[in-house]
């Protein structure tokens, strides 16, 4: 069958969602979604150092009650999981980040919105009942970022999440061979790419959310996607140093977040900055190609500040296996990027929540066959030579 044509009932794991969202989504937001940089080695490193982990079966041990609720920075979450900060989501499908952050409070996880988001902080308190949380990019406007900051606090977000990995801009050749914006440029190969999504396109017309809409209207000078453009190409900052987080966390007041961090060094001084948690990560392998992958620089990180502060894991998780892995290695809580990109690409808001009962079904039964009954109790022991 087409997976095109797909029916959501037949979608039984996360590679499901993903060959129906290549068919669904537009080319250059789908390569936007399911790329790296340069030769995307720690793009693809980040789900095969996963996968060499191995876990140890256990057999004849009462697992009839299990539960894998815990809590991620002092919130109770039905799984160790986030859904992650993704640019552009609502380019994957119409009102995306409205619709997944719907989809993880209704599942009881956090959703993270993204500074370069499609749906404005404003468009997203508006269409949800519980506290999200906000990424922020430092950008060198910073009476922008400051009011930015205000707004998520009156948007009443629950944490800020300062991520800290894109001073500068990984090479990352698909988007720029197919000439990445929102909207899409009327160009030939554009054009007759959209003609064959007719799904997403009337989707698209429904709605009046093309752009970042955090940005547009809002930064000096900022009106529409040509000013957008040459605002975009000066704003990320190279002089971001481990001083303006206490800056942010001043003008913030609340409980922040760091993400980015992939060396025990880092780590240390996320603590000594007064971060509430940080996130082992190589943004997904879209920034330094050739960077460690996530999981095997979470043990180190983990060893050297896992006692002061909560420690998450990001990059390549695909499965509710890989969930369990990063918990057995001390992570605390995972972050889920692509995955439910994919959900939300191929089946909208209905996607994402299929891609969140996959992963949390994946976790179960796999912890059980490790014949472990509380998330809060796994740790290395469930894997082979860890």
């Amino acid at each position: 069958m087409c997976p095109l044509f797909t029916p959501l009932s037949k979608i039984t794991c996360i590679e499901d969602l993903r060959r129906v969202a290549r068919w669904r989504v537009p080319h250059m937001f789908y390569d936007y979604a399911d790329s790296g940089s340069w030769t995307e080695s720690t793009y693809r490193a980040n789900e095969a150092d996963l996968q060499r982990l191995k876990f140890r079966q256990r057999v004849a041990v009462d697992i009839s009650h299990r539960s894998i609720r815990t809590q991620m920075l002092g919130r109770d979450v039905s799984m160790p999981a986030a859904l992650a900060p993704t640019g552009l989501t609502g380019m994957q499908h119409a009102d995306g980040e409205i619709l997944a952050a719907r989809a993880a409070e209704r599942f009881g996880v956090p959703f993270t919105l993204s500074t370069m988001s499609i749906c404005s902080i404003e468009d997203v308190a508006a269409h949800t009942t519980q506290p999200f949380w906000f990424q922020l990019y430092v950008m060198r406007d910073r009476d922008f970022i400051g009011r930015l900051i205000d707004r998520a606090r009156a948007a009443h977000c629950s944490a800020l999440m300062v991520t800290l990995d894109l001073q500068v801009m990984g090479q990352r050749h698909k988007d720029i061979k197919n000439g990445l914006s929102t909207p899409p440029r009327p160009t030939l190969l554009n054009l007759l790419d959209l003609a064959i999504k007719p799904q997403w396109c009337l989707q698209m017309l429904r709605t009046q959310r093309r752009s970042f809409g955090n940005i547009v209207g809002h930064a000096r000078g900022v009106s529409d996607m040509s000013s957008l453009a040459s605002w975009t190409a000066e704003q990320f900052d190279p002089t971001l140093n481990w001083s303006d987080l206490a800056w942010i966390k001043e003008r913030w007041g609340g409980k922040i977040i760091v993400k980015g961090i992939l060396d025990a060094q880092d780590a240390r001084l996320a603590v000594d900055a007064g971060a509430d948690a940080l996130i082992v990560s190589n943004h997904g392998g879209r920034q330094l190609d050739g960077a460690p992958s996530s999981i095997t620089a979470l043990p180190a990180i983990a060893e050297a500040v896992g006692d002061q502060i909560e420690v998450w894991m990001d990059g390549g998780i695909r499965s509710g296996q890989d969930v369990l892995r990063a918990i057995a290695l001390r992570a605390r809580g995972t972050l889920i990027g692509r995955p439910f990109l994919y959900g939300l690409g191929a089946y909208g808001e209905a996607g994402v929540t299929r891609c969140l009962e996959i992963i949390a079904k994946e976790l179960d039964i796999t912890m059980a066959f490790c014949g472990r009954t509380d998330i809060r109790d796994v740790d290395e022991s469930v894997l082979v030579d860890a």
